[in-house]
């Protein structure tokens, strides 16, 4: 079984793309998407539905939004961080098969200091203390999106052109450190990987041509997963796709 996160930075511009994808990759079991960027009542459920999947969805209006595309129908959905208060749709947590999946979008942040960041770390603070509780009532948990944040220099195309700003900062990373503290693996680095494996490059300056990347999308799995993972990738393929969307998917494989 594979598991895997995407954002896709709009829905209704990638649809097409998220479609071809799941149809090459029949093993995916789990697509957790970001950014989809739609309101609820627009989502386009028929079309995955039509495909063979099943789809919880959690959307508003031109920002956020996320989803789950499954093979089996989730179940005991719950959107956003039960107790924070927060009127973005950054969360979707469903139990599929025997497996606790929670799909999120990180916030940006924007910039140190900015009140975007302040945001940025109440709300890493909340999903930690959530996912305490998450993790006693299932112990087979996946946490996966768009962290938007790197865990080391190694996920940096330049690390000390952009040591400090965002996605790089000491304080993102000491919270993401706080996550792997509750017994959650980054799934990726279990692994020897290619040097310079980025899942987001920016639209601009050639950067995906070049390789001028950030990995800011991480598939982290709980104690008892880990000797099942067999695998876990970035699949580039869709970002050299035309109009795609910024950032690429990271697979996880299951045994």
């Amino acid at each position: 079984m594979q598991i895997a996160t995407w954002n896709v930075n709009s829905l209704t511009v990638r649809l097409p793309h998220v479609l071809d994808w799941l149809q090459a990759n029949p093993t995916v079991g789990v697509l957790a998407l970001q950014e989809t960027k739609t309101t609820d009542d627009k989502f386009p459920q028929g079309a995955f539905q039509d495909a063979g999947y099943a789809v919880s969805f959690f959307g508003q209006k031109t920002y956020n939004g996320v989803a789950l595309i499954t093979r089996q129908a989730a179940t005991d959905v719950v959107r956003n961080i039960p107790g924070f208060p927060d009127d973005m749709a950054r969360v979707i947590t469903a139990t599929v098969d025997d497996l606790r999946i929670v799909g999120a979008y990180f916030p940006n942040g924007q910039a140190p200091e900015s009140d975007k960041f302040v945001y940025k770390m109440r709300w890493l603070d909340a999903l930690h203390d959530w996912l305490v509780e998450e993790l006693r009532a299932h112990p087979r948990l996946v946490l996966m999106g768009d962290f938007n944040i790197t865990w080391d220099d190694r996920d940096v195309w330049d690390p000390v052109a952009l040591a400090g700003t965002i996605h790089c900062t000491d304080e993102e990373r000491a919270q993401l450190a706080r996550l792997y503290a509750l017994g959650l693996h980054d799934a990726f680095r279990l692994f020897e990987q290619p040097e310079k494996s980025y899942s987001w490059w920016d639209y601009r300056e050639f950067a995906f041509r070049r390789n001028r990347g950030l990995r800011i999308d991480h598939i982290l799995v709980s104690e008892p997963l880990k000797p099942r993972v067999v695998a876990c990738t970035i699949d580039k393929g869709p970002r050299k796709l035309e109009r795609p969307s910024d950032h690429t998917p990271v697979v996880l494989t299951l045994g």
